[in-house]
């Protein structure tokens, strides 16, 4: 009689130095990794899996020589085949930002418990067997991008080498690349699940891919901000601001609508008509629209008028007009990652850059617990240790950032009014999407985000310019009551994993789909070889 013996975990303590600083690198350029071992069960399946926690070295695309250590952590399923089991490649946003953030709250195999939408109590916090994780539908790779995390340039290079839109997009090109060989994955189905500025890197990193003979069969665009030009936008943001109103009970409607997306639906047609016509005709007023905008918004019609009917604009401190009026009353400002959630407004939000998102409502309200069990999980599950500080979250990144960037389709959408480059990446979705017309993308919004409101964020998917209409069907936009962070609200998780359960089962299911990305992949490694 044979037993089958779980192999023992590998624990790994990392004593090389990262700095997250623009001008720091390292000159090691070993791949070690910490191994552990698991089990969870998925909807009723037991599911063993191996989780690695460590750095993988990447390479100038033209010398070949070392020039980052990316680390990473790696959820992968036991026994299973390449060619039938997908991978999915994981990445916040900022720029700036590590993995922490998707890895801990949304499919991976054990998450963070929240109390979103209100405040997580301090310690003790819980970690819990995450029963919506994707695990079962695909192995699961979290990346940190150089300077976030444990992941560094390594000598010449400093970090802010890579501190750029295509520079960043071509390192993690070079990482999954570097993993799809060092894992014998080359012939797996392949997924990108970006968020944020994450989804301007999927649709710069999966163009690169495509040129660089690596197809994917599926994206997830997770809280999208398409194009630079748009964000602040009225049109786009007006939809989510009768979101928060309706859901802090504001409305000016009545009866109430009781359905939340039919509601949304509504305002959208009000934005793009007859709100866009009114702010054309400013600084002449239309009262009638003015009135309508009072009702979806619940902010009076004297002071829109105030505002020029701009339901996005800041005041001189960099804070949202709508989001510390609608409560005012009450002493509340609302969080711009979660409308519902709200907190005392204090004031002290202008004297901190809001790109950050440190002094936000939302991003305070489950901080505490990210930061506590990013340590707990790491250190004593994954069994990863080292004395370097971890880096979530690196503002010097974004401060040191290159936003310039021309996409396949020639777009370069100029400069702000303060000379900064403006980022256009949806043409580089439009066209991988045309080279690779079996490339399925998913693209999720949450209703209360008011950081990458989910109109803008149709908008600008409506008009990338992608001419085939077939190909389009290949896209599907899904939304839920949540924020800019969608699986940190329960039941928005579970109905997310549900819309990627779909997705993958239509990207994987066809073997004639299967096929043709892959021998399009194959044509294109042959070119580029």
């Amino acid at each position: 009689m044979s037993t089958t013996r779980t192999p023992k975990d590998q624990a790994f303590f990392d004593p090389v130095a990262y700095g997250n600083g623009p001008d720091d690198s390292v000159t090691d350029i070993t791949e070690s990794a910490a191994i552990t071992h698991h089990a969870i069960v998925i909807g009723g399946k037991k599911i063993a899996y191996t989780a690695t926690a460590g750095h993988l070295v990447i390479v100038d695309a033209s010398s070949s020589q070392p020039e980052a250590k990316l680390f990473y952590v790696a959820f992968t399923q036991d026994g299973q085949k390449e060619e039938t089991r997908p991978v999915t490649f994981f990445y916040n946003g900022g720029p700036g930002s590590s993995s922490v953030f998707v890895l801990l709250g949304s499919f991976a195999p054990r998450r963070i418990r929240t109390s979103m939408p209100g405040f997580t109590p301090p310690a003790p916090y819980a970690m819990e067997d995450n029963p919506d994780s994707l695990l079962d539908k695909s192995d699961l790779v979290f990346i940190n991008p150089v300077g976030t995390g444990y992941s560094a340039a390594v000598a010449p290079k400093t970090n802010r080498a890579f501190w750029g839109v295509d520079q960043d997009a071509g390192s993690l090109k070079q990482f999954i690349k570097r993993y799809l060989t060092k894992n014998n994955r080359w012939n797996s189905p392949k997924f990108l699940y970006g968020e944020s500025y994450g989804t301007a890197r999927s649709c710069v990193l999966a163009y690169r891919l495509h040129e660089d003979g690596v197809d994917l069969n599926g994206i997830t665009l997770q809280s999208s901000i398409l194009d630079y030009t748009q964000s602040g936008n009225p049109i786009g943001a007006l939809p989510t601001a009768a979101a928060d109103a309706w859901y802090h009970k504001k409305l000016g409607v009545t009866p109430a609508p009781k359905d939340l997306q039919t509601f949304a639906d509504q305002v959208a047609a009000f934005s793009r008509t007859d709100y866009l016509a009114a702010l054309r005709k400013l600084p002449a007023e239309d009262p009638k629209v003015a009135e309508t905008l009072a009702e979806y918004t619940g902010i009076a019609k004297s002071t829109l008028l105030a505002w020029n009917l701009d339901i996005s604009g800041y005041d001189s401190r960099g804070n949202a007009l709508f989001l510390t009026t609608l409560l005012k009353a009450q002493g509340l400002a609302l969080g711009e990652y979660d409308g519902r959630v709200t907190a005392i407004d204090t004031g002290i939000a202008g004297k901190i850059d809001p790109n950050s998102g440190g002094n936000d409502p939302t991003m305070t309200a489950v901080t505490g617990v990210y930061t506590t069990m990013w340590n707990v999980y790491l250190n004593e599950q994954l069994k990863f240790t080292s004395n370097s500080a971890f880096t979530d979250l690196n503002d010097q990144a974004f401060q040191f950032w290159d936003f310039s960037h021309i996409d396949p389709t020639g777009a370069q959408k100029g400069v702000d009014a303060k000379g900064n480059v403006v980022l256009y990446t949806a043409g580089d979705l439009a066209a991988v999407m045309a080279l690779n017309v079996d490339l399925q993308v998913l693209s999720v919004n949450g209703f209360f985000d008011w950081v990458t409101p989910f109109y803008q964020t149709v908008l600008d998917l409506q008009q990338m310019p992608l001419i085939s209409q077939q190909v389009r069907q290949n896209l599907a936009a899904k939304f839920y009551p949540s924020g800019h962070m969608v699986y940190l609200d329960g039941a928005s998780r579970t109905r997310l994993k549900a819309d990627l359960a779909k997705m993958y089962s239509a990207a994987v299911a066809s073997p004639k789909m299967l096929g043709r990305v892959r021998a399009l992949q194959a044509a294109t490694r042959q070119r580029a070889g």
